[in-house]
Formats: structure tokens, C-alpha cells, sequence
């Protein structure tokens, strides 16, 4: 079983690594614009318990644009960007999330897994420690391969308001 467990605060909008129960790692993120909440297509960030089902894109450079979970063979740029101004870019390393409590964010209307509901990154001039996503955890692209290099597969999320 993992030793290490993420705690993400949506109230705070951070993201913590404990080891036994002792902080090793802090990290600002972004959590859903819609707030809390696990109905599908509601675009707001899951409670409750999860788990690491996937870790996607080891060995990919910084800022490797991914869609449906795979690279794109593209480097996020400004040019990149300003071809499509609305898109929730997701770059560099994906944690997909599975919900490990049924009815709450596992089976149904509000699985996590099926939602996609992933940690992520994304570009830099995206804003830290506010909520603006569609339902994922952003964080800034080196701090989430820090924490990619930390976490397995099965490690334990919990996503508290």
C-alpha cells in the first residue's frame, strides 16, 4: 500500500502530501469554477475519498499537450494558445482519479473515474489557488511533475471543502 496520501482543500485550494500523518509537500492548485460536487456533466471538483488509478505521462517534456489521456506530439505555446483561447489545456502529467466510496464518487451519476476527473497541469499563466477549472485539480506544470515523481498508482486522495 502507499505510504504517501494527497489531501486537496478546495476551500484553501492546496494540495498536501503527508507521509504518517506529517506534511512532506504543499502545493497551490485550482479546483472547479462550479464548486464542489460529483453529479457528471456538472463541472465540479468530486469529494470524498479517491484513489490514483492512473499515472499518464512519464517521460513527456513540460508543457506536452494531452488529449483524451494521450500526447498530442504539441508543446503547449502562445501561438498554440491563441489558436483556441477557450480550451482547459491539460499538459505535462496526468493523475486520473478513481472514487473509492459507492453512491458518493464511484458508480452511477457521480463516478470520478468516469467523469475524468484528473490532476493536471496547465499553463503558467493560468491563475494558482482560485478556483477555475471544469471540474479537475490544475496545478502548475513543475510542481505537478514533483508530485508525479512522489505518488503511485493507488495512492490515497482525499478532496475535502
Amino acid at each position: 500500500m502507499p505510504r504517501l496520501q494527497l489531501r486537496i482543500d478546495l476551500s484553501r485550494q492546496r494540495l498536501v502530501c503527508c507521509e504518517a500523518e506529517r506534511v512532506v509537500k504543499s502545493y497551490p492548485v485550482s479546483t472547479a469554477l462550479n464548486g464542489p460536487g460529483e453529479i457528471c456533466g456538472s463541472g465540479c471538483t468530486p469529494r470524498g475519498k479517491h484513489r490514483i488509478r492512473l499515472k499518464i505521462g512519464e517521460g513527456c517534456q513540460e508543457n506536452t499537450v494531452f488529449v483524451a489521456r494521450r500526447p498530442t506530439g504539441e508543446c503547449f505555446s502562445d501561438a498554440l494558445a491563441a489558436s483556441e483561447p477557450e480550451r482547459d489545456w491539460i499538459l505535462t502529467r496526468i493523475l486520473w482519479l478513481t472514487g473509492i466510496e459507492t453512491g458518493k464518487n464511484r458508480g452511477g451519476d457521480v463516478d470520478s473515474l468516469r467523469r475524468f476527473i484528473y490532476i493536471h497541469g496547465t499553463p503558467e499563466d493560468q491563475p494558482m489557488g482560485i478556483v477555475a477549472s471544469h471540474g479537475c485539480i490544475r496545478m502548475r506544470n513543475q510542481d505537478l511533475i514533483d508530485l508525479f515523481d512522489r505518488v503511485e498508482n493507488g495512492t490515497l486522495v482525499e478532496i475535502v471543502e
